[in-house]
């Protein structure tokens, strides 16, 4: 698969996997998408989580990446032991990570663009997705925010 193929690739895989939660749905209940932008960007929502989905194809990797919240001023010890803890099985193939920068918690999973296919694609979105939407509000609520 060449480089400049990448971002097709993932929107075909993008679509098909619209079409296919769309499928015998009315007109009204469809749900709407975006492809990758030109940077090679768009986001999916999936209850109170909002995964972002980024090829980087100089790279050469694709990035599933959920903001879950600020780091909280306090209790960051009691915080990041419990990341920590549900990084080692819950998550699956996600991990949470702090970005320094913005001092913000993701949720975030990678992987390298060649020999994806569509099923790892979909696996791996809603991994994200369901795992973000389920910790997102427990840790807002557990630790402060």
């Amino acid at each position: 698969m060449a480089a400049h193929d990448h971002k097709a690739i993932i929107n075909q895989y993008l679509s098909r996997f619209y079409d296919e939660l769309n499928s015998g749905l009315a007109e009204s209940e469809k749900i709407s998408f975006k492809l990758l932008d030109t940077d090679g960007f768009t986001a999916v929502q999936k209850g109170t989580a909002t995964v972002g989905i980024n090829v980087l194809e100089d790279k050469g990797i694709l990035i599933f990446l959920s903001a879950i919240m600020p780091v909280p001023e306090s209790g960051q010890l009691d915080l990041y032991r419990k990341l920590l803890e549900l990084n080692f099985l819950t998550t699956s193939d996600a991990a949470f990570a702090i970005d320094r920068r913005n001092n913000q918690i993701y949720l975030r999973a990678l992987r390298g663009l060649e020999g994806l296919d569509y099923e790892e694609f979909v696996d791996m979105l809603e991994t994200v997705a369901t795992i973000a939407d389920a910790f997102d509000d427990k840790l807002k609520q557990e630790f402060g925010q």
